[in-house]
């Protein structure tokens, strides 16, 4: 097919940037998409393997038992959640249902990124703000970000690919400052990590602040990530938007089935989260402890500023794929001899 392509392109569309996932290489393990070391429990195996009996049906379109689960589990009405295929498509949902053109999304940057491209995909405009120093949000400089064309900001607590959190005020501070009809998106993705007592989710903001909404996944601490599971809790009337937004048997009748059983088991969960911590504690020690500014991370990953491709080919050399950005280095906490591994590289490399 040699023909040139005729029809015009969103001038928005064809210069969005692009979504890198982590790399995969054949022989080596992939610690750079933060994805977890163990597979779910026994019990969200076999409740994803009995949903398969019947894939000649559609699933259900509003994941009815899905969406009573979270409602429960996080104690709102079922009118206040609304699930999609993956944290990225719940964001997608939410900014649609309020960019107009030339509307301004503020968001942290480096951060998640899928915020550059779903802002212009939703017909907004981007306004990122760097980072502090140490990897954290300038809460300031997004607050003064704050014009009257701004229509959401998005905070992600913890921050990926750098790991820091706000802390719950420091959330309220922002909502409380922030006008009234800006949409606040928190993305809590990684909250499940989160050992600080002073970072929970946001989630009781919503009864008071209406213009608040915080974005889940089952990606990440329920290890899920292959079945692509979020869910947002919001106002009933945005959250009805959304489902209007969303495509229409997104979430398959599997992902729902092992979404329900991973909210059932908790333990089983938390037991493998602990596990997570663990270790990132312990690498994160060791790391300062040979010199490097390891950013506080409450995630299940942690941040190498200023490290480069050499460090990248390194980890390869010893069966490792991080992730490397213009800034730095993310590499995802894996299993104790993984992390073994990238502790030997690291010794040599920062000697």
């Amino acid at each position: 097919m040699h023909n040139p392509f005729t029809v015009p392109l969103r001038a928005e569309v064809a210069s969005l940037p692009r979504y890198i996932p982590g790399r995969s290489i054949v022989g080596a393990d992939k610690i750079s998409s933060n994805e977890m070391p163990y597979p779910p429990s026994v019990h969200v195996i076999d409740a994803a393997i009995a949903a398969l009996a019947s894939p000649n049906r559609y699933p259900d379109m509003a994941a009815t038992d899905l969406t009573a689960a979270l409602a429960e589990h996080h104690k709102v009405g079922v009118e206040h959640i609304c699930v999609g295929t993956g944290s990225s498509a719940v964001l997608l949902a939410a900014l649609s249902a309020v960019c107009i053109p030339n509307a301004e999304v503020i968001f942290p940057w480096r951060s998640f990124e899928s915020y550059p491209i779903a802002v212009p995909a939703s017909g907004g405009k981007a306004v990122p703000v760097p980072l502090t120093e140490t990897g954290e949000h300038d809460i300031e400089a997004m607050i003064a970000a704050v014009t009257p064309h701004t229509v959401a900001l998005i905070v992600c607590t913890p921050n990926n690919p750098t790991g820091p959190a706000l802390s719950y005020s420091e959330v309220e501070n922002i909502v409380r400052r922030v006008p009234a009809h800006v949409l606040v998106i928190v993305d809590e993705a990684y909250i499940d990590f989160a050992t600080d007592p002073q970072v929970r989710t946001a989630i009781p903001l919503i009864e008071k602040y209406p213009n608040v909404l915080v974005m889940r996944t089952f990606s990440k601490a329920y290890a899920l990530a292959g079945l692509r599971v979020g869910y947002a809790v919001a106002h009933a009337d945005l959250i009805a938007a959304m489902r209007a937004l969303s495509v229409p048997f997104g979430v398959s009748a599997v992902a729902q089935a092992a979404a329900r059983a991973a909210l059932e088991h908790q333990q089983d969960m938390r037991e493998r989260v602990d596990e997570v911590v663990a270790e990132r504690e312990r690498i994160v020690t060791t790391l300062r402890g040979l010199g490097v500014p390891v950013p506080d991370t409450q995630a299940n990953f942690y941040w190498l500023p200023g490290c480069d491709v050499s460090f990248v080919e390194a980890c390869e050399r010893a069966g490792l794929v991080v992730r490397p950005f213009p800034e730095g280095v993310r590499v995802t906490v894996g299993t104790r001899e993984q992390n073994n591994r990238l502790l030997a590289v690291a010794s040599e490399y920062f000697a």
